[in-house]
């Protein structure tokens, strides 16, 4: 059977073509003109949550060491610390200079500049460089909580454990401030009021000048480390109030409490358990050779106190209801 135009029925429906219809011959012929599409640029790989959170850490503890070191209280009290060594000094200058038998600590310091260092931390380290770290150790949560800022800091993604770790260390940098700046006092003191030259040690042995100042850095170190360690015992205790005064008392007072202690002969077992013991043992520095062994046990017993004191603080602040 033939249609109208001379098409049969089975050529007209081949031949017609069905509109948004495309034969799978002609459309796999197109695909293969087609150039290939080149693979598409692979994207930045976003940094480490590792890196993420170190970064975050440094920037948060440069924050937190500007507002220490710009706060005019903290200022004041390193610069009082610095007098002290200028006061002692001229005293000493000034009790010397007309006796000519001279004993003690007088003739110690009135023979070599660099004992006036060593004399300083003698009459600071047990009192007021403890007073300076307790202050900003102990506000150092008790000031955000009592402020009402602890919350808006946790808040962000901070964390409760890297909050603390960046209290702390901002803490302990502020110790060894405060120790550098009473060692470096002293040291000019020394050098304008008496001679410089070879020192004599306690063991009567006679150093170099140059051997004198590599055993101030010592001490200066050794003496850092006990302030980083009462630093501890402050935040430890800044976790458990919100009123600054109450953690920079109780730290005074427990220093306080150990050097009466100390005093009490009958005591004396628990004198090496009692951290103002460790104190003053920078002066193995002053011995030939230096008395590693006393340095030892000494940062031992401070590395100890900042472990223990360390995980009280994390234990408390960890599990502490921030309401204010």
């Amino acid at each position: 059977m033939s249609t109208g135009d001379g098409a049969t029925p089975g050529t007209a429906t081949l031949g017609r073509r069905t509109p948004g219809l495309v034969p799978v011959t002609e459309t796999m012929r197109t695909s293969e003109r087609r150039a290939p599409e080149p693979p598409p640029a692979a994207a930045p790989e976003p940094p480490e949550p590792a890196a993420r959170a170190m970064g975050a850490f440094w920037r948060l503890l440069g924050s937190e060491l500007g507002l220490t070191f710009r706060r005019p209280r903290n200022l004041v009290m390193l610069a009082v610390l610095a007098m002290v060594p200028v006061v002692v000094g001229v005293a000493l200058r000034a009790f010397g200079s007309g006796d000519d038998d001279m004993s003690g600590i007088v003739q110690d310091v009135a023979g070599n500049s660099l004992m006036l260092t060593f004399v300083s931390f003698s009459f600071l380290v047990l009192l007021l460089m403890p007073v300076a770290v307790s202050v900003v150790a102990g506000d150092s949560i008790a000031g955000e909580a009592g402020g009402g800022t602890l919350r808006y800091l946790l808040a962000a993604p901070a964390g409760r454990t890297r909050l603390l770790a960046v209290k702390y260390l901002n803490a302990a940098v502020y110790a060894y401030a405060v120790t550098a700046v009473v060692a470096l006092s002293a040291l000019v003191t020394g050098l304008i009021l008496f001679p410089a030259g070879d020192v004599t040690l306690l063991s009567g042995t006679t150093i170099s000048l140059g051997d004198g100042l590599l055993r101030i850095a010592v001490a200066v170190a050794y003496v850092g480390a006990g302030m980083a360690a009462l630093a501890a015992v402050a935040v430890a205790l800044s976790t458990f109030t919100e009123v600054p005064i109450g953690a920079i008392a109780g730290t005074m007072v427990l220093v306080i409490v150990c050097q009466v202690l100390r005093a009490i002969p009958e005591l004396a077992v628990i004198t090496p358990y009692l951290l103002p013991t460790w104190f003053t043992n920078f002066d193995a520095v002053l011995r030939a050779p230096i008395d590693m062994g006393a340095l030892g046990e000494g940062l031992l017993a401070f590395g100890a106190y900042i472990v223990l004191f360390g995980s009280i603080a994390w234990a408390r602040f960890s599990g502490k209801d921030i309401t204010s």
